[in-house]
């Protein structure tokens, strides 16, 4: 992913995004392609470690067990027009945060499918885990259709196209429309805006 280094986000805010926006695409060599919830342990290694299960029918898994793999996850994206810019002539343009992830991937086995299992109910849906029917072999059933693994993370690239490298007056345009907007992702990328801007005012 190409990232100009005023759009970098430094690994804590690439981690924020993974942990709200974990619905990832896994890629492999081959290219292909799983679309699947992926859970982020910050302190397993420096750039962390993302844990996740396949579905036991999807080939997919069979290919990758010791092969590096990339994870694309995409956050909220918007539609820009250049009639919101104080400044003219300006051209449209998409704004977006994106991290992508790479590592070498890792099958795991009986136990420790187990315990991504129940990590993976307590991160959802705590609730259910409550719920769940007890009778002998329930559980052991669930986990027989899924294949979890663990991804150690070795690099990290995260990506905010915010426009912020033009002026405030046109950031500030920007800014308003989306915040009008009907569109739940661009009030939603408006929201990291106006969080990332309070934030460096308070750092």
């Amino acid at each position: 992913m190409y990232v100009p280094p005023s759009m970098q986000l430094e690994r804590a805010r690439a981690w924020d995004l993974i942990e709200r926006h974990g619905f990832a695409v896994l890629v492999g060599a081959d290219l292909q392609a799983t679309h699947l919830p992926l859970l982020l342990e910050r302190s397993e290694g420096e750039q962390g470690t993302l844990y996740g299960h396949f579905a036991r029918a999807n080939p997919h898994w069979r290919t990758l067990d010791g092969s590096r793999a990339l994870a694309i996850f995409s956050g909220p994206h918007a539609y820009i027009s250049p009639t919101w810019y104080a400044s003219q002539p300006a051209v449209p343009t998409w704004n977006y945060l994106a991290v992508h992830a790479t590592g070498t991937l890792e099958l795991l086995g009986t136990a420790a499918t187990r315990e991504l299992l129940d990590r993976s109910l307590a991160h959802f849906e705590p609730a259910l885990l409550d719920s769940l029917p007890r009778e002998p072999g329930y559980l052991e059933k669930m986990q027989a259709g899924v294949v979890g693994f663990r991804l150690p993370i070795e690099t990290l690239a995260g990506k905010a196209k915010l426009g912020r490298q033009r002026s405030e007056a046109d950031q500030a345009g920007v800014e308003a429309a989306l915040a009008e907007s009907r569109d739940p992702q661009a009030r939603q990328l408006w929201r990291y805006m106006q969080q990332l801007t309070y934030e460096e005012s308070t750092s």
